[in-house]
């Protein structure tokens, strides 16, 4: 764990891949575009984000002529540089990353926080706890596996059940120092493998990220189902 010393010397960024479409939600437009309590699920991530005083800056990656944006009066904020998303997650990080090591000097003090779009009920209590994690091999937020979890064969008969003791559920943001993250992306992506999170390319590269246990409410709006679920737990700040 990191002391106050070592956290006075890290620059933080955020970055916010919002480039995908969301094609789960069965909805007419992406669902970070999709609206909560008068506001897109997308501007409800990037306040919290933009709230907490250890974020420099927001890197949000966005598809190619992203019709929806120009709506959003967030993208005036000083704090929020939009750059051009790619084809998948992965590219998307990988682009956010490049510009924050083409507007710094020298980033070896420079640390990212990788955030879904579609998680808008993060906490800062959260946050307070990953920034803790000063470990060059980074840390996620993740909760512990409570659930019965069964492996399946194909034909969707279970093949076995898991210890569940020693699993646990990734969630974001994914805390990581930028050279390093931006290395292990490179890597796994020349390899061409398929990486669902961050952690996934540290791990490929022979890290082992720590496990900071999160919030349960910090759910990603993924299926129609959990449209209302974001919107109780957003309704309990207001």
């Amino acid at each position: 764990m990191t002391t106050q010393t070592a956290q006075s010397k890290r620059n933080i960024v955020a970055v916010v891949p919002a480039a995908g479409i969301g094609s789960r939600m069965q909805a007419d437009k992406p669902k970070q575009y999709l609206h909560i309590h008068g506001k897109t699920i997308l501007e409800h991530t990037l306040s919290v984000l933009l709230a907490y005083p250890l974020i420099e800056k927001i890197i949000l990656a966005v598809a190619p002529n992203d019709p929806y944006l120009p709506t959003l009066p967030l993208l005036t904020h000083p704090k929020i540089q939009v750059v051009e998303g790619g084809e998948n997650r992965a590219d998307s990080v990988l682009n956010g990353l490049k510009a924050i090591k083409s507007a710094v000097q020298n980033a070896k003090n420079v640390w990212v926080m990788v955030h879904d779009a579609a998680r808008p009920c993060l906490t800062h209590q959260d946050l307070d706890k990953l920034v803790q994690v000063a470990d060059p091999q980074g840390a996620i937020l993740a909760i512990p596996a409570t659930d019965t979890i069964k492996r399946a064969l194909h034909n969707l008969q279970i093949q076995h059940t898991e210890d569940r003791s020693q699993l646990w559920l990734a969630q974001t943001p994914q805390f990581f120092p930028v050279d390093t993250l931006t290395q292990a992306l490179e890597q796994a992506l020349q390899q061409g493998l398929q990486l669902t999170d961050e952690a996934s390319a540290m791990e490929f590269a022979g890290f082992r990220p720590h496990l900071v246990a999160g919030r349960s409410d910090n759910i990603k709006v993924t299926r129609p189902e959990d449209l209302a679920l974001a919107e109780f737990y957003l309704n309990r700040t207001k």
